[in-house]
């Protein structure tokens, strides 16, 4: 037993991917062409991939909504995971980073599930509230722009129905999210403020998890 979480050093974060890391091929392959990227540490960790993918399983999601796309790999974790008639709607800027995540998401049978919209999340977020979609989806992951991080979480306090889950990335920025210095970039001042006011908010039960970069999960109340 343990009073606290053990930190994974090397040696055991491989033999946790070992144990517990059951990765289609096809996201093994995307996690791979991933790792050659200037921008990898963007990707999200095989393990909470895995995470992810076993939370839409669980809660039986059939319409999810992420925000930040990058290549794709979380947005493959969970299409595989929801039945054939489940729904995504994805949220990204970058043509050339969603590139790379069509095409594995064409070659996993799930591109059919998948709508990508290239255009600024914010602009997505309103029209989705706008054509009356509020309470329709049962997950939302946020891991986009941190300025943007209170916006995209009060829209998907809307868009996600009762009882459905809200994931947060990035919540530990590495750890600086502490104590944030003077000098250090605006989004980590916000970030720490963020998580702060997350704490006291009665809209929802809030689990913080230290999954990759740290992971928030709240459930819509």
């Amino acid at each position: 037993m343990t009073h606290r979480s053990l930190p994974l050093d090397a040696a055991l974060h491989d033999y946790l991917l070992a144990i517990g890391l059951t990765e289609p091929p096809v996201m093994a392959r995307l996690r791979s062409h991933t790792a050659g990227h200037r921008l990898a540490k963007m990707q999200i960790a095989p393990e909470q991939g895995q995470f992810m993918g076993w939370l839409a399983r669980l809660t039986g999601v059939r319409r999810y909504l992420e925000i930040g796309v990058f290549t794709g790999y979380s947005t493959l974790a969970v299409a595989l995971a929801m039945p054939p008639e489940g729904e995504v709607v994805a949220c990204d800027v970058s043509e050339a980073f969603t590139d790379i995540a069509r095409q594995y998401w064409q070659e996993a049978g799930v591109a059919d599930r998948i709508s990508l919209h290239l255009q600024p999340a914010k602009l997505t977020l309103e029209t989705l509230l706008a054509e009356g979609q509020a309470g329709s989806f049962d997950l939302a992951f946020i891991d986009a722009d941190k300025p943007g991080y209170p916006d995209y979480y009060e829209a998907c306090l809307q868009l996600v129905r009762p009882g459905g889950v809200i994931a947060i990335d990035n919540i530990f920025l590495s750890g600086r999210v502490m104590q944030p210095q003077a000098d250090d970039p605006p989004g980590v001042h916000l970030i720490h403020a963020f998580n702060a006011r997350l704490r006291e908010d009665n809209r929802i039960h809030l689990c913080v998890l230290p999954v990759g970069d740290g992971l928030t999960l709240a459930i819509r109340r």
